[in-house]
């Protein structure tokens, strides 16, 4: 068996609304970078990566036909470990994570599927078959709202069937901030988990007095509260604060995560298979947390995550992401009570209604 085509589709998805964080500002449509695989008897796999806006979107997608795919056409799709060691220290040396390790990621997730469906097993057995639900959460791209809004925004997410909520924080004014987050712990009661967001917005210091001052309303964690390249300050606020500490979408490889686990930087690691290197970069993430006693959590494309969650004993949270596709699957992601349901179909089950995306395909 060898891999004959591989296919790189860009589409621009709009957003139901403009949404604002601390860092990125306002945003109105996400880039998916779509990669499916061929085999020469037939065998397919869809992996896919995104990034905030058009930012990006269409050098990763240009990377992945120019230089990734050819590198693995004629290999065997069944051996991922090899294919990936290949793409990584193709790339290496011009970029070991962003760009690189995105078009990487798309690659490596659709040879998981398309291994995973010529075993015909859902991927989130065939990968170790933890449990098939996992605990969400409702993450919301919510900055620019009103407290009104912010209410109602959450409101909507408990109707859906959440009953864990995220918020986005990252203001100078942290009474401003007690005032937003004391509003939804009212409204989800005590006993609900509630987090917060801060895009990497604040300094160590900033981020001490906040979580002292958060305190009071028991927050599950505080996410980003200061930029990823600052293991010493993370494993201050985590170590000092009264809040645990979540981080990790910004961390694009398994070395980056070891050492924010082995040095005390984060009680809740945070993983994005879009952007680390794919199903097999976050398995050995999942691992690495597991041998700290480290329970990982996801950020974004959900319907993707719930099969990795899903995979491991170690599980947290599955973050449901204000970046939906939920428009254009075919299968929308199962929630009830608060718990996403991976699926039975074999491979990672996410069926696109290609037709539907069409309107949104750029190349």
């Amino acid at each position: 068996m060898k891999i004959e085509k591989v296919e790189t589709e860009l589409y621009h998805i709009p957003l139901s609304r403009a949404m604002e964080d601390a860092i990125h500002g306002f945003q109105d449509n996400f880039s998916l970078i779509v990669v499916k695989i061929t085999t020469d008897d037939g065998a397919t796999g869809m992996g896919y990566t995104y990034s905030v806006g058009q930012m990006g979107g269409t050098s990763i997608a240009t990377l992945v036909r120019d230089n990734l795919a050819p590198l693995i056409l004629g290999e065997d799709p069944r051996q991922i470990e090899k294919i990936w060691k290949k793409l990584w220290w193709a790339v290496h040396y011009v970029g070991r994570s962003g760009i690189a390790v995105f078009g990487i990621s798309a690659i490596d997730t659709a040879l998981w599927d398309l291994k995973a469906r010529l075993a015909d097993e859902p991927l989130w057995r065939f990968l170790g078959g933890a449990n098939n639900k996992v605990e969400a959460y409702a993450g919301g791209i919510d900055f620019d709202l009103s407290v009104e809004d912010l209410l109602q925004q959450t409101q909507s997410f408990l109707d859906e069937g959440l009953r864990a909520i995220k918020i986005k924080i990252g203001r100078d004014s942290i009474a401003e901030e007690c005032e937003r987050i004391a509003a939804v712990r009212d409204l989800i009661g005590p006993d609900a988990k509630l987090m917060v967001d801060v895009n990497m917005k604040w300094k160590v210091d900033k981020a001490l007095k906040a979580v002292r001052a958060f305190e009071k309303y028991d927050l599950y964690w505080i996410e980003e509260p200061t930029i990823p390249d600052d293991v010493a300050g993370l494993r201050r606020i985590e170590t000092e604060g009264p809040i645990a500490v979540c981080t990790g979408e910004n961390l694009h490889s398994i070395y980056e995560f070891r050492q924010m686990i082995a040095e005390g930087g984060v009680s809740f690691p945070d993983a994005d298979i879009s952007n680390l290197g794919g199903i097999t970069a976050f398995m050995k993430v999942a691992h690495i947390a597991e041998a700290y006693n480290r329970d990982l959590t996801t950020h974004g494309i959900q319907e993707m995550h719930v099969n990795c969650l899903a995979a491991i004993p170690n599980a947290s949270l599955l973050e449901i992401h204000a970046f939906r596709l939920d428009d254009f699957l075919v299968h929308p992601l199962k929630i009830e009570e608060g718990y996403a349901y991976a699926s039975d179909r074999p491979g990672h089950g996410v069926v696109i209604d290609w037709e539907k995306i069409s309107q949104h395909q750029v190349s």
